[in-house]
C-alpha cells in the first residue's frame, strides 16, 4: 500500500474518487503534497446510506467481535506506524516525537476501548417482575475531526462508535486529510462494507453531514464557534450531539514549586504541539514571589528547544498547521506589539517559507488583553502574576470556556482546594495532558457538551433502553 499517493474516498467499502479536489500542503514548506478528492452531495448521501444499510448487520454482531475488530484497527495501525508517521509529519507538520505520540496513541486506544462494555443495570429482579436498563446503538454517527491531531482524534471517534454497535461516516478536517484516507483504505478488507465511510471536503460538506436526516448523532472536535453551528443544525432531527470545543486553560503556580524542576514541564504543557492543543496551558498564573525566577528559567528553558521542519531530525517544534491560523496569530501578535506588551522571548514572525511562529513569551500583560482574552492556538503564552488564592481563582474561571487546567504546588492540600474550584471539566496538578481511553473527559461551560473516552464516552453512542418485564401476563 503506497501511503504517498492515489488518496482516495471510502464508501461502502470501496475506494471513491471524485469529480473535483482540493490541495494539501506541506506547512513546513507550503508546497502542494497531494489532491484530496471533494465529496459531492451525492457522495455523502450515499455514504450515510451505506452506514444505515450495514447497522442493522452491525449491531447486531456479537459485541466480541466487534470488539475484535476494532483491535484489529489498532494492529493495522501499529503495522503501518512508519508510514503514518511520515505521512502526519508531512501533512500536519508536527515533529517526530509528536507524531509517534499520537500515532502510538491511536494504537492503544483502539486496543483499550475494544475492551470496553457497557453493563445490563437491574433495577428489580423477582419472581414476578423484571426491569433493567440497557444500552442500544444509536445507528450511524458523523464524525468531524480536527487538524491538530488528525489520526488520534479520529480515533477516539472510530472506536467506541463500533464498539457500541454503530457504523460511521466520518470527514477529516480538509486541513489534514490525506492519514485518514488512508486509514479507510487500510480497514476496506477489515471492516464490513458500510460500516466505516471516510469522506474528505470543506466546509459544504460538514453541514451536508450535520443536517442529514439519517445521521443520529454529530460527534465533533473542533472550535466553539463551530460547534455552535452544529448545535443549530442537528436540532433538525434533535441528533445527539458530542462536542469537544476550545479552551483558554488557566495555569496556577503556587510559590512553593521547585521552579528549577517545574518551568520544563510548564513550558511543555504551554507548548507541546506547537501549542496546537486544545487543553495546553494557555494562560500561566505565576505567584509573585517567583514570578521572575520562573520567567527566566521557561526563556532559557526556551532558547533550547528548536522550531522547524518536523520531518528534519533534531526538531522540537513544527509549524502552525495551515494559513488561516497563522495569520491569526501574526495578528495577534501585532496586537500585543502595538499595545506596548513586552515579549521576553519571540514575537517577530519570519518571511518564510513555511508557517512558523516563533516560541513567544508575553511579559505580564493586562488581563484584558487578546493575548489572554482569546485562545491563541499557536505558540504564544502571556506570564501573569497573582498574590491572592482568591484573586487568581476568579481570574482563571473569568472566561467563557472550561475545557481544563493544572495546578502547580507542593503543598498538595492547597493545590487540591485550588484545583477544585476552577470551572474545568479536567484539573490536573502537579501533571498535565495525561489521558486514558478509561478516564472521562469533557468540557464545561462553552468548552464543549458531552463526554470522550471512559464508559461514559462509550455511553455516548447508545440510547438507554429500559425493558420491564411481567410474568403475569
Amino acid at each position: 500500500m503506497d501511503f504517498f499517493s492515489d488518496y482516495t474516498m471510502t464508501i461502502d467499502g470501496r475506494a471513491a474518487t471524485a469529480p473535483a479536489g482540493f490541495p494539501a500542503y506541506n506547512p513546513a514548506t507550503e508546497d502542494v503534497i497531494a489532491e484530496a478528492p471533494d465529496a459531492t452531495r451525492a457522495q455523502l448521501d450515499a455514504a450515510v446510506d451505506a452506514a444505515a444499510r450495514a447497522f442493522p448487520a452491525w449491531s447486531a454482531r456479537p459485541i466480541a467481535e466487534r470488539q475484535a475488530l476494532v483491535a484489529r484497527i489498532g494492529d493495522l495501525i501499529e503495522a503501518h506506524a512508519e508510514a503514518f508517521m511520515r505521512l502526519l509529519t508531512l501533512e500536519q507538520g508536527k515533529a517526530r516525537k509528536g507524531a509517534e505520540w499520537e500515532i502510538g496513541g491511536s494504537v492503544v486506544w483502539c486496543r483499550e476501548i475494544a475492551r470496553q462494555s457497557l453493563p445490563v443495570h437491574v433495577v428489580e429482579d423477582t419472581a414476578e417482575r423484571r426491569v433493567e436498563t440497557r444500552r442500544v446503538p444509536l445507528g450511524v454517527i458523523g464524525g468531524i475531526t480536527p487538524w491538530n491531531f488528525p489520526v488520534l482524534l479520529a480515533i477516539w471517534k472510530i472506536a467506541p462508535a463500533l464498539v457500541a454497535g454503530n457504523t460511521m461516516v466520518l470527514k477529516p478536517s480538509p486541513y489534514t486529510p490525506l492519514c485518514t484516507l488512508k486509514l479507510g483504505e487500510l480497514l476496506r478488507d477489515v471492516l464490513p462494507p458500510g460500516v466505516l465511510n471516510i469522506v474528505s471536503g470543506g466546509n459544504d460538506l460538514g453541514a451536508w453531514l450535520t443536517t442529514h436526516p439519517s445521521v443520529r448523532k454529530i460527534s465533533f472536535t473542533g472550535s466553539t464557534a463551530t460547534g455552535r453551528k452544529i448545535m443549530a443544525s442537528a436540532s433538525g432531527n434533535l441528533k445527539r450531539i458530542t462536542l469537544e470545543l476550545g479552551g483558554n486553560d488557566p495555569a496556577i503556580v503556587l510559590p512553593d514549586v521547585d521552579v528549577k524542576q517545574t518551568a520544563e514541564k510548564l513550558f511543555w504543557a504551554a507548548f507541546q504541539n506547537s501549542a496546537q492543543f486544545c487543553v495546553a496551558a494557555k494562560r500561566l498564573y505565576i505567584h509573585e514571589d517567583i514570578y521572575d525566577e520562573l520567567a527566566t528559567a521557561l526563556v532559557d528553558y526556551a532558547r533550547t528547544v528548536k522550531v522547524g521542519d518536523g520531518a528534519r531530525q533534531g526538531i522540537d517544534l513544527g509549524p502552525i498547521q495551515n494559513r488561516m491560523q497563522f495569520e491569526k496569530l501574526r495578528d495577534l501578535l501585532a496586537d500585543a506589539k502595538a499595545n506596548g506588551q513586552r515579549f521576553l522571548i519571540g514575537g517577530e514572525i519570519g518571511d518564510g517559507p513555511g508557517f512558523f511562529v516563533p516560541v513567544t513569551i508575553v511579559d505580564n500583560p493586562p488581563e484584558d488583553s487578546r493575548v489572554v482574552v482569546e485562545e491563541a492556538f499557536g505558540p504564544v503564552l502571556p506570564l501573569l502574576k497573582f498574590n491572592d488564592l482568591d484573586d487568581v481563582v476568579a481570574r482563571a474561571n473569568a472566561t467563557e470556556y472550561g475545557l481544563a487546567a493544572s495546578v502547580w504546588g507542593r503543598d498538595i492540600e492547597t493545590a487540591r482546594q485550588v484545583a477544585e474550584r476552577i470551572e474545568a471539566g479536567t484539573v490536573w496538578i502537579n501533571e498535565i495532558h495525561s489521558f486514558s481511553p478509561h478516564v472521562a473527559f469533557g468540557g464545561h461551560k462553552q468548552s464543549g457538551i458531552g463526554i470522550e473516552n471512559a464508559l461514559e464516552g462509550l455511553a455516548e453512542y447508545t440510547n438507554a433502553q429500559t425493558l420491564v418485564v411481567n410474568g403475569a401476563a
